[in-house]
């Protein structure tokens, strides 16, 4: 059995991308409309994520995928049974898992997204032998 367990630092450093993009957004949006204040998106931006990462924080640190010798159980229910997955691939610092009936899961904010998918494509591999 193995746990992919979200990683803190991966969170915050997602969240630091986000804001810088709020951020230029925001401050983009008001230049567009000619707002002579055209600062406080970035300010915006900034209090809009810092918030959201915040709040979030708890919540998705708990958001734990087990892996067994068949399947893949995540938070909320979530199950994918390793002979079902079609293809697993990494999306912006996640690994996005995707089934044959069309079921898409992520397994957010991974330290290394590439270990996981080597894991997971190797347990595929063991029980397809």
């Amino acid at each position: 059995m193995t746990e992919f367990r979200p990683d803190m630092p991966t969170y915050i450093r997602a969240h630091a991308v986000m804001t810088a993009i709020a951020m230029a957004a925001g401050m983009l949006i008001l230049w567009a409309i000619d707002n002579p204040h055209i600062w406080t998106g970035a300010v915006g931006g900034f209090a809009a994520v810092a918030l959201r990462g915040w709040y979030m924080a708890d919540e998705v640190m708990d958001e734990v995928w087990t892996m067994t010798s068949a399947s893949l159980t995540g938070p909320y229910e979530r199950k994918a049974r390793l002979d079902e997955i079609t293809k697993v691939r990494t999306i912006a610092g996640s690994v996005q898992i995707i089934t044959r009936s069309g079921d898409k899961h992520l397994i957010k904010y991974q330290p290394d997204p590439q270990a996981v998918i080597d894991q997971i494509n190797a347990a595929r591999q063991n029980q397809a032998a």
